[in-house]
Formats: structure tokens, C-alpha cells, sequence
């Protein structure tokens, strides 16, 4: 099966020049600025406005969700009743960062509060029976999960056997049979009156102590005792919204936006020793997303993610450095892993699918389950196919998928749920486990599925841009009227440009990995970088279209523009 070499560009979406200069007039804005917002889907001029000013004032009303005023009235009683509250969390940095949050949140409001993590390897994903009973046992009354627990029937069952009131706080789409639990906090609730529903779960823990502290304020609770400010919690909201990858639009966006505000004061101990150890200078969604998240999910994927919960709590510069570095080293290890897997997934599809395969499912007995998630969304980028990738042990398989546009892995899984023990996720990222018995048969159906909805022509993958930008109009004030639409992430992509028929000068190539280009700017020549393409090299002949993104380049101290390049197309001679 041979690698994707070329791409489709796309523009963004369908552009209407009188509406994007209408919308430039009436917020006073660019026309450039009024187009991005347009392709963003944002066009009227009040929801254009409240995109650019993004006020916490504009959070929705937390009791609008289903099942929080079940779920705050049950934490009132265990104030009063001195009751222990366990957080439940999970092994990613969206759990991690959840159960941080609220251990550190219900703290602060008075409640008696612990927390657990499972092992990804021993315990697997969600709500566990072990689990409960060790909550049980240890007089805990009251569980919270966060991230997970949504599909948890069995378990809802379980712990209400053991005396234990289960509130579910979760984001994951919603099965068909909800578990019995004490309440269950989910915007995805058919029922549900939240206006905006593609929270992480620890944007649904922060909306869940949002309506704990001001049910506790309208009791007088705070009359004799400091009210906490839920502000300084925002750090952990945005760096556990920004690993999870989901829409950076609406209520995310603001906060992500204002979380990335308080983590650059560098106030969070945990957080600041993880950014000094990730080398990070400028506190960027992308920094937190390519640097500081991989070394936090590395401790989830290879060893305990509790040290994680740990460092985010630890109020001690020394110990959190400390940790900082032991994450920093699972990281590094982590990366080894993964490279030796991706060798390994490569030469299989490369040798045993042939380039007909609308998909890929492959298992292995030396993969590490911890890394196969990753090893998927590269194996999505090179082949443009839906992936799965299952480790093996003994009779068990535990996969982890990728997808591509038009294709939902989830609604292709629960086609193939005959050959599953289990499945979840989302339409892009998927886990299942299933028996080895069933390898083949699960293959075959899932390839079926694959087949029905891609067809039999594989297309090129496409990459959306938002038109075309002139060279001459590469300036700092350019960067300076996009950086208004940041946070960029899922959703709010940064913004990418069509530069056309431009001619290149001092070609080289920079750690036999990289290419270095300039063009021509507003006043000067301006730098490009293309991370990994050194192979472009002999194209930059002539003039070449690029497809690139113009962003701050910063080198001791100093910034300058730089254009980082996506794609590039030979022009003419």
C-alpha cells in the first residue's frame, strides 16, 4: 500500500464577498479578519463580537445541563454530613486534569475529598469494580467520575450494592441505556437544555463546580469562610480542553482562552516545572498541545497516571521539578516506543494490504497498548485510511483507532459489535477490545464498513485553507489581526493561506530533516519553514504555489514573520 504524497486544497467553505465586508464594517475589523470569521462559520455580527471578546460572562448557566441539580444537592448533603467525596478519573490528561480540578476545587469548598486514577494496563478505561470497592472500603459515600462513566451500567450497579451514591460526570457520546447512577452530568443527554455540547470532561467538572460553589453561596455558606475564586482552576480547564482535541469554538474557546491567561502567570507550581522541563518559552495552545500534554499522557500510557494528579497538586517547586523530569523521562521513552511500533505498522501495510484495502486493522503481540492511539493518527496521516491497531496478550486484544473524514468510528464499530467485547469513543478516535478468536472476522467486517462508506476509489486527502493571501501582505500587523482569533485548535484551525506564484530564494536544507526557503514579503524577505520536507528541496525550482501558515518565529529574544509551509506545488518553469 503505497504512502499519500499528494492533497487536495480545498477552500474552507463557501465565501460570500458582500456578507464578509459587511461583517468587516459592522465590528470594524480587516475584510481578512471578516473572512476568517466567516469560514469559521461565524458571520452574524453579536456572535462575531462574542467570539473576539470571549468573556467568562458569557458562560451558559450550569444547572441548563441535565443532572446537576441532582448531582450539587447530593454534594451539599456531603458537606453537612462530613461525608467523603472520591474523585474517579482517568488515565488521560482530560481525566487527569478533571480529577485534578475538582480534588482541588471541592477542597476549597469544604468537602472531604480523595481520588483515584486506574492503570491503563491493569485496570483498563472508566469505572471499575476494583475500584469501588477500594472506595467503599476506605469510607468513601459519595464517587464523581470525570471523563468516563457514561456507558457504565454494570458498574452503576455495583456501587449502588455497595451503599455508594454515583454522580457520572462525562462528555462521551450517550449510549442507548444510561447507567442508574445518582445523576448523570452529560451535555450529550437527548434531554439535555445546554446550549453547547462538545465539552471535555474537564470542561463539564468545571461547570459542575461552578453550580456547587453558587448553590453554596446562595446557602450563606461563605459568610464566615473565603469564597475561592473558580478563576485560578482555569489553567487546568485549558490544558486539559486543549489535549483532548475538542472544537475550540464557544464555551471552549473562552475557556481555553482565559485558562492560558492564568498558566502564563506561572502561579501552578506542576505546570510550571513541566513547562521548564518541555523547553517551552511562550505558553501557546500549541505548546501546550505538542509539549507539555504528550509528556503528561506519557505517565497514562507507560506507568501510573496518579503521579500526574500529583504534580498538577504539588505545591513544592523542588518535588514538582522533580516529577516534571520523571514525566519528562517516560516521555522520552514513550517516543522510542512508538517509533519502533510505527517501523513495525509501516512495513505490514506496506507488504501485506494491498492499495484496494479502504482500511487498516492490524494486530500485534508486541505492541504496547500505551502507544497504539498515537501509532494510528500516524498511520491516518501517511495512508488516509481508518486505522486500528490492537496489541495482543494471550487471548485479549485492546485496540485503539483513528478515522478520516466521512467516516465515524464509532458507528462503523457498533456495525461490527458482534465480533467486540466492547467499544467507545468518538467519530475520529475510537478504543475496543475484543477476543483473538475474532481477529479476522472483525477485519473483514470492519473493511465491509469501510468499503460502504468510502467506496472503492481511495480520494485524496484534502487540506481546507482559507484562500488566497498576497506575498506582499506578509507584515507583523497581518500577525497581529489573526492572533485575535487564537486559541487555534480543532474547529478554529490556524488560519492557512494560498500563496501563489511565488519565487523562492536561499533553498537549504537544515538538519537533513527540514527545508529553509524565503519569499517576498511586505518589506522584506520573509523566512519559510517545512518541518520534515527536506525532499522538496529539488521542486523549489521556477515559481511554486504554498499553502502556509504566517506566524511569530522567536530566537533569542528576538521575533520576526515566518510562513510555516503545509504543502507546496510546482507552478511553471
Amino acid at each position: 500500500m503505497d504512502a499519500v504524497n499528494e492533497y487536495r486544497w480545498t477552500l474552507r467553505a463557501a465565501q460570500d464577498p458582500g456578507a464578509v465586508e459587511s461583517l468587516s464594517v459592522d465590528l470594524a475589523v480587516p475584510l481578512i479578519l471578516a473572512r476568517l470569521l466567516a469560514f469559521r462559520g461565524i458571520s452574524e455580527p453579536e456572535a462575531a463580537s462574542c467570539f473576539l471578546t470571549d468573556n467568562l460572562s458569557a458562560l451558559p448557566d450550569p444547572f441548563a445541563m441535565r443532572g446537576m441539580f441532582e448531582a450539587v444537592a447530593r454534594l451539599m448533603e456531603a458537606v453537612d454530613r462530613g461525608e467523603s467525596v472520591c474523585i474517579h478519573g482517568d488515565y488521560d490528561v482530560d481525566g487527569m486534569t478533571a480529577t485534578a480540578l475538582l480534588a482541588e476545587g471541592f477542597s476549597s469548598l469544604g468537602v472531604n475529598v480523595g481520588y483515584h486514577i486506574p492503570l491503563r494496563l491493569r485496570d483498563g478505561y472508566g469505572l471499575s469494580a476494583e475500584a469501588l470497592q477500594q472506595s467503599a472500603a476506605e469510607g468513601f459515600s459519595v464517587i464523581v467520575s470525570v471523563d468516563c462513566g457514561v456507558s457504565a451500567v454494570e458498574e452503576a450497579r455495583i456501587a449502588r450494592e455497595l451503599g455508594l451514591d454515583l454522580i457520572i460526570t462525562d462528555h462521551h457520546q450517550v449510549p442507548p441505556v444510561l447507567p442508574e447512577a445518582f445523576a448523570v452530568v452529560n451535555p450529550h443527554q437527548l434531554d439535555c437544555d445546554f446550549p453547547y455540547k462538545e465539552l471535555s470532561g474537564v470542561g463539564v467538572a468545571f461547570f459542575l463546580l461552578i453550580a456547587f460553589r453558587k448553590a453554596l453561596r446562595e446557602r450563606g455558606w461563605f459568610a464566615t469562610r473565603t469564597e475561592p475564586d473558580l478563576r485560578q482552576y482555569l489553567d487546568l480547564v485549558a490544558l486539559g480542553t486543549i489535549a483532548d482535541v475538542v472544537p475550540l469554538t464557544g464555551v471552549n474557546r473562552i475557556l481555553a482562552s482565559k485558562g492560558l491567561e492564568v498558566m502564563k502567570l506561572g502561579r501552578r507550581t506542576g505546570i510550571e516545572a513541566l513547562r521548564l522541563v518541555s523547553g517551552v518559552d511562550v505558553i501557546t495552545a500549541s505548546a501546550v498541545g505538542f509539549r507539555l500534554a504528550p509528556r503528561l499522557n506519557a505517565a497514562g500510557r507507560l506507568e501510573d497516571a496518579s503521579l500526574v494528579v500529583q504534580l498538577l497538586l504539588e505545591p513544592d517547586a523542588q518535588r514538582a521539578r522533580s516529577m516534571a523530569s520523571e514525566l519528562d523521562s517516560f516521555n522520552s521513552e514513550r517516543q522510542r516506543i512508538e517509533r519502533e511500533v510505527l517501523a513495525q505498522a509501516r512495513e505490514r501495510v506496506d507488504t501485506e494490504l494491498p492499495d484496494s484495502a479502504r482500511s487498516i486493522v492490524l494486530a500485534d503481540e508486541r505492541w504496547h497498548p500505551g502507544v497504539i492511539g498515537i501509532v494510528a493518527s500516524r498511520m491516518v496521516e501517511r495512508y488516509n485510511r481508518p486505522c486500528m491497531l490492537i496489541a495482543l496478550e494471550g487471548e485479549l486484544g485492546k485496540g485503539s483507532g483513528r478515522s478520516v473524514q466521512g467516516f465515524h468510528l464509532v458507528e462503523a464499530l457498533r456495525a461490527c459489535s458482534g465480533f467486540l467485547q466492547g467499544f467507545g469513543g468518538h467519530a475520529f478516535a475510537a478504543g475496543l477490545s475484543l477476543s483473538t478468536n475474532d481477529l479476522g472476522s472483525f477485519s473483514e467486517a470492519f473493511e465491509k464498513q469501510a468499503l460502504s462508506v468510502l467506496g472503492t476509489q481511495a480520494a485524496l486527502p484534502e487540506i481546507r485553507h482559507d484562500g488566497p493571501l498576497l506575498s506582499g501582505d506578509l507584515s507583523l500587523s497581518l500577525l497581529d489581526d489573526l492572533s485575535r482569533l487564537a486559541p487555534f485548535g480543532a474547529g478554529n484551525p490556524e488560519p492557512l493561506f494560498v500563496l501563489e506564484a511565488v519565487r523562492v530564494f536561499n533553498i537549504r536544507v537544515m538538519g537533513e530533516k527540514h527545508l529553509s526557503f524565503e519569499i517576498d514579503g511586505a518589506k522584506q524577505r520573509v523566512r519559510c519553514i517545512a518541518f520534515g520536507k527536506a525532499d522538496w528541496a529539488q521542486q523549489l525550482s521556477g515559481t511554486v504555489d504554498l499553502l502556509g501558515i504566517p506566524e511569530i518565529n522567536e530566537w533569542k529574544g528576538r521575533q520576526s514573520l515566518q510562513l510555516r509551509i503545509r504543502d507546496i506545488r510546482r507552478n511553471r518553469p
